[in-house]
Order: C-alpha cells, then sequence, then structure tokens
C-alpha cells in the first residue's frame, strides 16, 4: 500500500505543485486587486472570500460575484484566473489518468488486490506455481473437490485464461516469478491455511527455488515438485521435498505395469487417472518384444523399467554412440520403413514412440501400422496443443506429462492411504486384479472411479465415535448404506483398512470400525458427500444402523438401552 501510494503522488508531483501554484497566485491576486463596496467605497477582499470564491470558480460552478459585483479590474483578473485554473485542472487529471494506465501502477494494484485475497482466506488452501497443463488440470479438479487454490505464474496469458476458466470458487492469481521469495511470500506461504505449496513450472531450476524457500520458510508444510532432472531429483530429494514427480519414470512403470500385467495395470489406471481405460482393452495384452523409438530420457526410463521385468526389447535412435553399446540396437529415427523392418516391426507385439518430436512421433506410429497392423502402439506427446491430432491417431496409450504427473499429484493429495494400496497391488496376482476390476466396474460402470479416505476419529467422524463410546458396534457395511434409504446400499466398497493392527486389504463388509480407523474407499465420486454425511451427523448415523429415529431425551435413550438388554 505504501509503495503504490508513492508511486502515485510522485507521478502527481509536478501537476501538484502547478496546481497549488497557480490557485495560491490567484487567491492572492483577488485580495490585491480592489473592488468597491455598495456604496461606492474602496473595498478589499478578505483571504476566506477569495479562496471560497476561487474554489467554486475553478470548478467552474459559478455561482456569480460575492459579496459586491466586481470592478472592471477585478473581472480581468477572473478571467486570467479561469483560463489557469481550467487548464491545470486538466493538466492535472490527464497526468492521473496517464498514471492509472502505466503497467507498473496496474502491477501494484494488482498485487496490493492479491495479496488482500490471499490474506482474508480463512478455508485450508493450496499454493500452485504455474499454471500450464499440469496446473491447470490440478487447480479444476481441487476446485471440483472443494478445496481453495492460490495461483502464481509468469505468464500473463496464463493468468488470463485462469480468469476466464469460470471455476466455482474464486482463485486468487498473481503474474510474477515464483521462484522469488517475497512472491511466495505475498502468495500465502507462510499463511497458516496454506496446507501444500505444488511447484509445477516447466523449469527445473524454478521448482528447486520455491522447494528451497518453502522448505526453509516453513520447514513442515507439504511441499510437491515436478523435475525433468535426475539432478535436480536428487537435490530436491537431498532437503527433504516430501513428493518428486518424474512424468518419464512415471509413465515408463505405467507402460511396464501394462505389458506384464493388464490387469494390475487397469485397476491402477482406474484408481489413478479420471479418464480410465476400458475393461476390455486388458485383453488386447501380448507377451513379446517392445520396439522403443528415442533413447533420450524418456527412453532410458522405459528401457530400465522394461529391464527390470525382464521384459525383451529393440532401441531405435539416430545417434550412434548412445546406441552402439546396446545389443540389437538400430541406428535412425523410425520414420522409416526400412528403420523399422530392421528392428524387427513385423514380429513385435507393441511400439513406442518416444522422441522429443511430436510429428516423428505420429510418423512413426503411422507407418509402423502399415506393416504390422496388430501393434500395440504408445506414442508421447509433447506439446499440449497437438491434443486433437493424437485424440484422433488411435494409438492404444497417449504419453502426456502434464496430465501424468496431475494424476499422480492429485492422487497422492486425495489421500496418501492410495500409494500404500497401490504398493499392495504389485505383490498380488493378475488373477486377484481381475477379480477386483470386475467388482469396480459392477460398482461404477463406464463411470468415473473415484476414491476417498475416511478416518474414524472425533474430528471426521464424531457420530461413529459417539456410537462407539455409548457401546455400539459399528460394521463397515453401514457406511455403504444410503443415508436416505438404509436399505438401498451406495455404489462404493473399501479397498483398505488401516490401524494399529496392521493394514487389511479389501476388509469385509462385517467388519467392525474402531476408533483411529483409516478406510480407503473406491466408487463413485458424488458416494463422498453422502458418507460424510453417516460419520459425521448422529441422528442419520442411528436411522442407518436401527432404521429408527434416535431418542432425544434421556429417559427415552434408558428405556431403548433397556429393552435391547433384555433381548
Amino acid at each position: 500500500m505504501n509503495n503504490l501510494l508513492f508511486l502515485f503522488l510522485r507521478r502527481l508531483r509536478a501537476p501538484l505543485i502547478t496546481l497549488i501554484s497557480v490557485y495560491a497566485v490567484s487567491i492572492f491576486g483577488m485580495t490585491l486587486i480592489p473592488g468597491q463596496d455598495a456604496d461606492g467605497n474602496v473595498w478589499y477582499m478578505d483571504f476566506f472570500h477569495a479562496f471560497y470564491f476561487v474554489s467554486y470558480m475553478g470548478t467552474t460552478i459559478g455561482f456569480g460575484e460575492i459579496p459586491y459585483e466586481f470592478t472592471d479590474a477585478q473581472r480581468m483578473w477572473v478571467t486570467f484566473t479561469i483560463y489557469a485554473t481550467v487548464i491545470t485542472w486538466l493538466y492535472g487529471i490527464g497526468t492521473m489518468l496517464a498514471v492509472l494506465q502505466e503497467p507498473m501502477f496496474g502491477r501494484l494494484m494488482r498485487l496490493r488486490g492479491f495479496r488482500s485475497q490471499v490474506r482474508d482466506l480463512q478455508e485450508p488452501f493450496y499454493l500452485v506455481c504455474g499454471y500450464g497443463v499440469t496446473g491447470r488440470l490440478l487447480v479444476r479438479r481441487l476446485v471440483k473437490r472443494g478445496m481453495r487454490v492460490v495461483v502464481i505464474d509468469v505468464d500473463q496469458d496464463r493468468i488470463d485464461a485462469l480468469e476466464l476458466d469460470n471455476l466455482v470458487t474464486p482463485v486468487p492469481a498473481l503474474c510474477a516469478d515464483a521462484s522469488l521469495p517475497d512472491v511466495l511470500d505475498h502468495a500465502g506461504l507462510q499463511h497458516p491455511r496454506c496446507v501444500g505449496v505444488l511447484a509445477l513450472t516447466n523449469h527445473d531450476r524454478v521448482n528447486l527455488a520455491v522447494a528451497i524457500a518453502s522448505k526453509l520458510l516453513v520447514p513442515k508444510r507439504q511441499v510437491i515438485t515436478r523435475t525433468n532432472s535426475d539432478l535436480t531429483t536428487a537435490n530436491m530429494a537431498s532437503f527433504g521435498t516430501d513428493m518428486i514427480v518424474d512424468p518419464f519414470r512415471a509413465y515408463a512403470d505405467y507402460l511396464a505395469l501394462a505389458a506384464r500385467s493388464p490387469h494390475k495395470h487397469l485397476v491402477y489406471d482406474w484408481l489413478m487417472n479420471p479418464r480410465h481405460r476400458k475393461l476390455s482393452s486388458a485383453y488386447k495384452h501380448a507377451e513379446g518384444r517392445w520396439i522403443i523409438c528415442g533413447y533420450g530420457r524418456f527412453g532410458r526410463a522405459l528401457a530400465a523399467a522394461f529391464a527390470a521385468e525382464g521384459m525383451d526389447m529393440t532401441i531405435i535412435d539416430p545417434d550412434h554412440d548412445s546406441v552402439t553399446p546396446l545389443e540389437g540396437a538400430v541406428v535412425g529415427v523410425g520414420t522409416e520403413a526400412h528403420t523399422l523392418i530392421e528392428a524387427g516391426v513385423e514380429s513385435a507385439v507393441g511400439i513406442i514412440a518416444g522422441t522429443d518430436s511430436d510429428t516423428d512421433n505420429l510418423s512413426i506410429i503411422m507407418t509402423a501400422r502399415e506393416l504390422n497392423p496388430k501393434l500395440t502402439t504408445v506414442v508421447r506427446q509433447n506439446l499440449h496443443q497437438n491434443a486433437l491430432v493424437f485424440r484422433h491417431s488411435r494409438c492404444d496409450y497417449v504419453m502426456e506429462p502434464g496430465r501424468i504427473i496431475a494424476n499422480r499429484i492429485l492422487a497422492q493429495l486425495k489421500t496418501p492411504l492410495l500409494s500404500e494400496f497401490l504398493q499392495h497391488l504389485q505383490q498380488e496376482s493378475n488373477v486377484w486384479a481381475h477379480e477386483l476390476l470386475n467388482r469396480m466396474s459392477n460398482t461404477v460402470g463406464d463411470d468415473e472411479l473415484d476414491s476417498w479416505s475416511v478416518r474414524i476419529d472425533s474430528e471426521d467422524s464424531p457420530a461413529v465415535v459417539n456410537m462407539l463410546q455409548q457401546g455400539h458396534s459399528v460394521p463397515l457395511r453401514v457406511l455403504y448404506r444410503n443415508p436416505r434409504q438404509r436399505d438401498k446400499m451406495l455404489p462404493c466398497f473399501a479397498l483398505l483398512l488401516r490401524n494399529a493392527d496392521g493394514v487389511r486389504i479389501l476388509p469385509g463388509e462385517l467388519t467392525e470400525l474402531k476408533e483411529g480407523d483409516e478406510i480407503l474407499c473406491c466408487g463413485l465420486g458424488n458416494v463422498l458427500r453422502q458418507m460424510e454425511w453417516t460419520v459425521n451427523n448422529y441422528n442419520v448415523l442411528y436411522y442407518v444402523i436401527t432404521g429408527e429415529d434416535p431418542p432425544h431425551s434421556l429417559l427415552a435413550r434408558l428405556l431403548r438401552r433397556q429393552e435391547r438388554e433384555a433381548l
């Protein structure tokens, strides 16, 4: 606020001095020029009347000559004063309008409004640095789940796009460099309601600066970042960054799981991706050799993931020095038919076009399809602007880094229990995953599968805790009942239950809940609100368990308890 006022007054210094000077000379001149009173005597206007007259005359209101008619000399001076004050006012107003249109003044005004919005936030919020593809997806989904968000991005066009997104909840946004600690402080890094910082820019240097500033200023604050470099990943991990997402490694593991265990992959896909693949896609899986086109950072991550699974592969890359140490590698881009034939495309089961050129990747897929129409095709999309072309490419998998990062981070923000379940998933058989998929499919059909966690404690589930303290048992299936019609079951089920005794995967409906239990559920997204209603409202929970309205008086509760004991 002080900087804004200082800038405004400094820009208006000259017009203000001019205006004061013109008024001072005009008033002083009115007191020096002699006039006549009603009796014809010489009369001099005092300073009060002179100030009053010049004030209303300078605004061109014009009440007349006071307190007596002016002489010709006074009228001549007034004529000069009228033109002088009008010109001075025009000069002052023009300068003020020019100041208001200055980019620096506009930035300070936006910063002042932004700081005020952030300061007034009373709900928990996430600070998102970077509103690219990843940031935009995350902000939309967080707002959809009822979370507040604050956004920083160095590109004003992205900030304008955020304002045009018509989100349900207003999102404070600022165009600034997120690597500057002062900017992070303005955005609420040290705000008591800030629950996490998401560094999602396209520059590792900026993401690293955000992570360092966050951990230094608020060490216990959750920090999640994206990275495109192994060196930056190691640097971030060294000072305790809570979650570091490498899109290339994440997608490499994703593809390796798809190639090795298609049903496990679909379970993972349904839980992590809002636009999950159909159940029928698991049956296209075939074991065999894969071709990887491009041996950059993505290609190396793929090769490492495939090698860990013991899968056969052939690498294609134009850099002779990179592929020489690799057994069976082929030098080339992969857009030419002879290169793919040399790599054995006719006998391969899948091909991955993973270069850093979208044009080359699409060309590789089209050429490979002509040579082997049965191939499983995977294509890397580098630019979000090419999404329309890739959607119509008919590829089995499209690797878009921004969407991968958004899905991984959102899964972590929703509930850490999901990561624990996915780790356990790796230990199960493909048959077990197949049965789980059928259960998921029967629960949600073709709709989006959502996941959430419920904790049984006095803060998150007061009704359940109250019921347990009264000596009642609360089985898990109570949470599945519709709070409006207890005979109907909600489209959901529990994936995992964790407490002091350990972890149970797919707990049964008759499992009795205890204080301190954490439950990971999956189902349709609208179920969460109904389940929250049950665990938070004692009357609703009582109805769901007994089918009756709860007794509201102490005597009624005692009588009801005696009836149960007698039975």
